[in-house]
């Protein structure tokens, strides 16, 4: 029986693969959170049946968190989403939308049954942004992580994974950074300030959030 995968912060983790997966990246983790299997072919090469549409494995564990990647990038950004749900297609080249990042994480890459929706973050002033944090320590936990996308004052551009800190942390958050394959805190005075420095942006822009529970 596959070993569960976890991610706490400090730990290492896959680096996204191209500049524009960092929403594929994250979304993978994601699933690979809630399915053993799914991480142990990522991380031994042991297939499981039904991953991915071309059985041939890549052979490191690089070269298959890349081939995840591509299989979550087609889904995310195609006409039918996770699901066979119909959808905006949008280009891949412009990385993950939030409405097919919503599908993937109600469709597999969290638990069943855990209703998703997108909150805007832009527009909000410190004390807003201080109680999207709350929220967001509120709802996400282990099985329904978050997705916050990241930016500059004009447009959203990188895409972290949002899960609960564990341990002596446990009542704060932490992100899967995919730029840099690392799992960092997610500091609150950082996000109300507008200073993150997520994949060297700062402005949070939206998230892709479980429902409240």
């Amino acid at each position: 029986m596959a070993q569960p995968f976890r991610l706490v912060a400090g730990d290492s983790a896959p680096v996204q693969q191209t500049s524009t997966t960092c929403g594929s990246a994250s979304l993978a983790v994601a699933r690979m959170l809630r399915d053993p299997a799914l991480a142990r072919w990522v991380r031994d090469g042991v297939h499981p049946l039904g991953v991915v549409a071309d059985p041939r494995d890549p052979g490191t564990p690089t070269g298959r968190f890349a081939a995840y990647e591509q299989v979550v990038a087609a889904r995310t950004n195609a006409v039918l989403g996770a699901g066979s749900r119909p959808q905006l297609p949008w280009p891949r080249a412009l990385g993950t939308p939030p409405w097919g990042a919503r599908r993937e994480l109600e469709h597999g890459a969290a638990d069943p049954g855990t209703p998703y929706g997108v909150g805007w973050l832009r527009t909000r002033g410190p004390a807003g942004l201080a109680r999207e944090y709350a929220a967001l320590r509120t709802r996400v936990r282990p099985g329904a992580p978050a997705l916050l996308y990241v930016g500059n004052a004009w447009a959203p551009r990188h895409v972290v994974l949002v899960l609960p800190a564990a341990g002596a942390a446990a009542a704060g958050l932490v992100v899967y950074e995919p730029s840099i394959g690392r799992v960092v805190d997610l500091d609150e005075a950082a996000f109300t300030s507008r200073t993150l420095r997520l994949g060297g942006w700062d402005v949070p822009w939206l998230t892709v959030q479980p429902g409240p529970h």
